[in-house]
């Protein structure tokens, strides 16, 4: 089966169009008091929207204070030749030394791309607002600190905690249209990894990209691991930079809404997200 391009997925998601991340240079930088803050416990998924390990390639959400002046929502007149910009309303986010995509900024909140060149164990995130770096530590260097790992995977989740999945027409799996039993079906997920062949940091896929670590990768619906026959697909979901799909045969018995999970060696994602079923 061939990877859906009709994603319901929110109009947020829909702008991940991404380019090459640049390396920082925070040489400049004033810290002040008004200067961003945020913890490492308000770093999340923005898919699954827990604290936990994150992957590159994976959109992520910071929550804090004084993050940015301006609420911002990224439009297509803020795209740089066809890719995010690292830059909003002045506000960058700077992760392991390289300036990250950015979807939305608020003084709350700012939704942005981990680079996908990442390979180290762990990173320092750092937000610039207009000059003004934070949170920083007596030295002035990052205070922050966040885990990474090859693959962190998660779903994305609507209408409470089921997730957003397609029929292979491309329409949304909802209470009122649930899957079938047999069915073949599009899970949309983020935190899969890096894929084959590679591709430069948050470039919008063109075409179809397996993820590395596809075979190790599995689907588990209330508790039993799905055949490894059965996924026809996990990779890159053509034209949105961070967003990936799992294409899978559902099982010919099917458990009315199921827990379902998707586990890539020792990485699982969060239990008690459900597919709509009948």
């Amino acid at each position: 089966m061939r990877p859906s391009c009709h994603s319901r997925i929110p109009l947020a998601f829909s702008l991940l169009i991404a380019g090459c991340a640049l390396k920082a240079d925070t040489a400049d930088t004033v810290v002040n008091t008004n200067a961003p803050f945020f913890t490492q416990a308000s770093i999340v998924q923005a898919a699954t929207q827990t604290v936990e390990t994150l992957a590159p390639n994976t959109l992520a959400t910071i929550y804090g204070s004084n993050l940015s002046w301006t609420t911002h929502v990224l439009n297509a007149n803020d795209l740089e030749q066809g890719t995010l910009p690292t830059s909003l309303d002045g506000v960058t986010v700077i992760v392991h030394g390289i300036i990250c995509k950015l979807l939305y900024v608020s003084p709350g909140q700012i939704n942005f791309l981990i680079p996908y060149e990442l390979t180290a164990a762990t990173a320092q995130v750092l937000v610039e607002r207009q000059g003004v770096a934070g949170p920083v530590g007596p030295d002035n260097l990052p205070s922050v600190t966040i885990n990474l790992a090859a693959t962190a995977p998660g779903f994305f989740e609507w209408s409470g905690n089921f997730i957003v999945a397609e029929h292979a027409d491309g329409s949304l799996i909802t209470a009122a249209s649930p899957a079938q039993a047999s069915e073949v079906v599009v899970l949309f997920a983020a935190g899969l990894g890096r894929t084959v062949p590679d591709s430069a940091s948050g470039v919008p896929p063109a075409a179809a990209a397996t993820i590395l670590y596809a075979s190790q990768l599995q689907i588990v619906l209330n508790g039993s691991v799905l055949p490894q026959a059965s996924i026809y697909y996990a990779g890159v979901t053509p034209g949105y930079a961070g967003l990936y799909q799992i294409n899978v045969t559902l099982p010919d018995v099917l458990p009315p809404d199921p827990e379902i999970q998707v586990v890539i060696g020792t990485q699982s994602s969060p239990p008690g997200v459900l597919l709509f079923t009948q």
